[in-house]
């Protein structure tokens, strides 16, 4: 009786292990990708955690929603494009508060989910769930960089971003008829009202760069800039970001079925590249040594290496694997050269070898993963 209620706990607990495996191998990934991207843009630290913030928390609550076969990838593919994004916006526009980054990273977020087919977006009840979920994850992906700011523009936008998205959704057919329900116009009325106040308060309308360098920003009325400015960023700029996301979107997906096949291959690759490069590596640490050891005993053999450390031995036997030039170290003696004659010898004769070895191990079971590719897909 003890061993079987013992089994649902262990169940239980084998999946939340497993939940929690993809969702640390999803953030790893997005915050590898998102981070140096961000401080390529800006060298604001804060800047910098809103963007990692935001990237990490959707990857990991896409991975965590979805079923396990397309929740890691969905999550890693939205997640670093929503972080990339907001490392973008966030940065390019110094000085913009948060009500311009969070608009176009939801309504981005949706787009990419939506032409994923990750959730099937039927009109504005199910943009709205969705909306729900992509601004909670943006707010709790702002909290450590702004705080409860960041909590409360996160939510701000859920309305708004669902009527974007429920108004891009609906059925063809049914478009001209369909009509927002109440609470979801009220909610985007409130977030309106509430952006023009802010607005109106700090006494400005805006970036130069989103509305008033626009054509017609000139002829507008005295004090109307607000208004105009919480419409463009709250709707016109997400249909905007929400239509290309999710043309993106549609476009990749076929395409990105190729790297879940080649997924298999690596699986099957996996142990003959590491040894590959373990070998690789050893002849590289090798010949650096004998290079350091024959510049002691004979000084002359290279230029450049009289104050040459272990780093630039390596360094240097890397370079002349890949048969490339090291411009602080340079052969000069016969022995010089003939060391470097025979390391390139070794090192092209390993990759052939090692490559002729593991063609011929592998190569069956490559065959098995191509014809159940070709059987999975009717050809």
């Amino acid at each position: 009786m003890f061993q079987i209620a013992r089994r649902p706990v262990r169940a239980s607990l084998a999946g939340l292990s497993g939940m929690a495996r993809r969702a640390s191998h999803v953030a790893v990934s997005v915050g590898v990708i998102v981070v140096p991207f961000a401080y390529a843009v800006t060298g604001a630290h804060n800047d910098v955690l809103l963007a990692a913030g935001c990237g990490v928390a959707v990857g990991v609550g896409l991975c965590l929603r979805m079923p396990g076969s397309i929740g890691r990838p969905a999550g890693f593919l939205v997640g670093t494009a929503a972080g990339m994004a907001a490392a973008l916006l966030a940065g390019l526009v110094p000085g913009n508060g948060i009500g311009y980054v969070v608009p176009p990273v939801a309504a981005l977020a949706v787009g990419l989910v939506d032409g994923l087919g990750a959730s099937r977006l039927r009109g504005y009840r199910d943009a709205a769930v969705e909306a729900a979920a992509m601004s909670s994850l943006l707010a709790l992906g702002m909290l450590p960089a702004l705080g409860v700011a960041g909590v409360a523009g996160g939510l701000v936008v859920l309305p708004t971003t669902a009527l974007v998205a429920g108004a891009f959704t609906a059925h063809p057919a049914g478009r001209r008829f369909a009509r927002p329900p109440l609470p979801l116009a009220l909610g985007c009325a409130a977030a309106v009202a509430s952006v023009v106040l802010v607005l109106a308060r700090e006494g400005r309308g805006g970036p130069p760069s989103v509305v008033a360098s626009l054509p017609f920003a000139g002829s507008l009325p005295a004090g109307s800039l607000p208004a105009v400015t919480a419409s463009v960023t709250l709707f016109l700029v997400p249909a905007a970001a929400f239509l290309a996301a999710r043309a993106a979107s549609v476009w990749l997906q076929p395409r990105l079925r190729v790297y879940r096949q080649l997924a298999e291959y690596l699986s099957v690759m996996w142990i003959p590249i590491g040894g590959f490069a373990i070998g690789y590596l050893a002849i590289i640490v090798v010949f650096a040594g004998f290079g350091g050891m024959l510049a002691r005993f004979s000084p002359g053999a290279f230029t450049g290496a009289a104050d040459a450390g272990i780093g630039e031995w390596i360094a240097f036997s890397f370079f002349r694997a890949l048969a490339r030039d090291y411009p602080g170290i340079v052969p000069v003696s016969s022995g010089a050269w003939l060391l470097v004659g025979v390391q390139a010898v070794l090192t092209v004769g390993w990759a052939l070898v090692v490559f002729a070895a593991v063609m011929s191990s592998v190569q069956p079971r490559l065959e098995r993963i191509a014809r159940r590719t070709l059987r999975s897909n009717g050809e």
